[in-house]
């Protein structure tokens, strides 16, 4: 028992031997009443069946062919033997797994989502848009050559793009006709697995290495990596001037954190000023630094002593008297001779300015000398043990707020609703949270091990409760329609994926990285983005996914009832 692996094996032995002892031919031989019992006592309980599909799909998700595995989403195969042979797992636990992962992924993304958007948001919001309108007119050619029926059409239409709304709009457009959910049923397996598969399949057959991407990208996406570079003071209008004053630094987003001094480098003060042939220390971002050395001298490659076990600091930020406070207010660089040349915010690392604000939780690193140092230590708060604690409360009031934001029903031409609904409310309100790091008190702040733990326990929940409601009803229909819903399911996940990858990156000239992760938010596939973020350390990928999703969750919840109007004049 103590090689890792043998627990989940088990697990998959006892999830077979449920579906060996269910098996109506078997039902009378000698050994079935035992092996049944057997099963039924252990697979009948909802806690331990969830934890069984958990650990047996896991397992297969491990499982590597020419280099390609379902990770996190080999679960949805255990699941549906699960509900496939009768049993179930706790109530409920889809949702909640659902909510936690999209939470989790508004998280991440939200320290830099904003700007992304900013720069990206239209060529993101296009790409969402061309991702369900191949999806519906791929939808429309396949039930007109496949014969298939309107009410099955949409739900494969909503199952292919894995939506929820989708399918409670196709649900309420058709009177809640049962066939609806049957195709949403048959569609969605394909839907998940084939951008599990796509985002794995694609940049391996296109010779794209993610890793260097990422490397190339950086990890928090924009291209932007923070260096040190050493500079020789030469502009005469610079000479005689305070550096605590020069605005150029400020705007440049670097920091002057030290200067030469006879063999070595010593914190910046108050009083330090330029100085013809000085040499300076700046920190700053890489496409911002060029025109910083140019504006005060130039490159210089002199080597001098660095000292960074006694005047550089990290320090936590957990304090009233420098939460939510800017640089400038705090005046650092007076009351304690530090300057701050780093902000990590949920592992995304920034140069502050003078208006950037302090949030809780943020990790400043921090240049000085040592009594200085200690003394803004103290004055911020600084607590290691504060990276590693999760606001509970703030937690659970964030994701209250989102679930009862997406119960707000939003207008729809026809006079019809739609609601962002249980993943598009907790996301939002995560995007804004982390973003501003704290509203009223409630914080936006979860360690990075506790956000990976969440995202990766509401990832598996879902994809069991997914698995389980589909797997009850997945072979009987499967008899009744004959392969077509399977082939219809198939293209209608395929087709968006492929003109959604060609108009990235032929026409609105997206990188890989960003182009996948639009493609699960166009798909509104999380166990996607799951496998995707499972195979690099980036956020890249989450950002691109949380700004075309809602866009995507809307249009395809439009294009559910457009299907359903345009197929009967077929």
């Amino acid at each position: 028992m103590k090689h890792p692996g043998v627990k989940c094996i088990l697990l998959l032995v006892l999830a077979a031997l449920a579906a060996f002892s269910a098996s109506p031919a078997l039902a009378d031989a000698a050994a079935a009443p035992a092996q049944k019992s057997a099963a039924d006592e252990l697979l009948g309980n909802p806690m331990i069946a969830l934890f069984a599909v958990i650990g047996a799909g896991m397992l297969f998700g491990r499982i590597q062919v020419f280099g390609v595995s379902f990770g996190s989403s080999g679960v949805i195969f255990s699941a549906l033997l699960l509900g496939g042979v009768g049993y179930g797992i706790p109530a409920g636990i889809g949702n909640l797994g659902l909510v936690l992962f999209v939470y989790c992924v508004g998280l991440t993304a939200g320290p830099t989502f904003f700007r992304v958007f900013k720069q990206e948001g239209a060529n993101l919001a296009k790409l969402g848009a061309v991702i369900i309108l191949a999806g519906a007119a791929t939808t429309v050619v396949c039930a007109w050559l496949f014969k298939v029926p309107v009410d099955l059409a949409a739900g494969v239409l909503a199952g292919s793009m894995t939506s929820t709304p989708a399918l409670a709009s196709a649900l309420d457009a058709l009177n809640h006709n049962p066939n609806v959910s049957v195709g949403y049923g048959i569609a969605y397996v394909y839907g998940v697995v084939g951008v599990v598969l796509f985002v794995q399949l694609v940049p391996r057959m296109l010779g794209y290495n993610l890793e260097e991407e990422v490397r190339r990208a950086g990890k928090g996406g924009g291209g932007r990596r923070i260096e040190r570079v050493v500079i020789e003071v030469l502009n005469p209008g610079l000479f005689g001037k305070l550096i605590s004053e020069n605005s150029f630094t400020a705007t440049q987003r670097c920091q002057i954190s030290r200067v030469g001094k006879g063999d070595r480098f010593v914190p910046v003060t108050p009083d330090t000023r330029f100085e013809e042939g000085q040499i300076l220390m700046a920190v700053g971002e890489d496409d911002r630094l060029p025109a910083l050395v140019e504006f005060i001298g130039r490159k210089s490659d002199r080597k001098l002593f660095l000292d960074i076990e006694t005047e550089r600091l990290r320090v936590v930020a957990t304090s009233p008297q420098v939460l939510d406070k800017t640089l400038r207010e705090l005046n650092l660089l007076n009351a304690f001779g530090v300057t701050i040349t780093r902000v990590e915010r949920n592992t995304v690392a920034l140069v502050p300015q003078a208006d950037t604000v302090l949030q809780y939780g943020d990790v400043l690193t921090a240049i000085g000398e040592p009594k200085g140092l200690q003394g803004f230590a103290a004055f911020a708060g600084h607590r290691t043990r504060a990276l590693d604690e999760t606001d509970i409360i703030s937690l659970a009031v964030g994701i209250s707020l989102g679930l009862l934001i997406g119960m707000i029903p939003l207008g729809l031409p026809g006079g019809r609703s739609f609601s962002l609904g249980a993943a598009g409310g907790p996301l939002m309100v995560a995007l804004v949270l982390a973003h501003f790091g704290s509203i009223g008190g409630i914080r936006g702040h979860v360690p990075r091990a506790a956000r990976m733990l969440m995202t990766e326990m509401g990832l598996v929940f879902f994809l069991a409760g997914a698995g389980v409601q589909a797997g009850g009803q997945f072979m009987e229909v499967l008899r009744q329609q004959g392969p077509s819903l399977l082939v219809m399911g198939f293209f209608v996940t395929s087709v968006p994926m492929l003109v959604g990858y060609i108009a990235a990156k032929r026409f609105l000239r997206m990188g890989i990285l960003e182009t996948l992760g639009a493609i699960c938010g166009g798909m509104t596939c999380t166990p996607g983005l799951g496998a995707l973020s499972s195979k690099i350390d980036s956020d890249v990928p989450a950002i691109s996914y949380a700004a075309v999703y809602p866009v995507a969750l809307i249009l395809v919840t439009l294009a559910a009832q457009i299907v359903v109007q345009v197929l009967p004049g077929l």
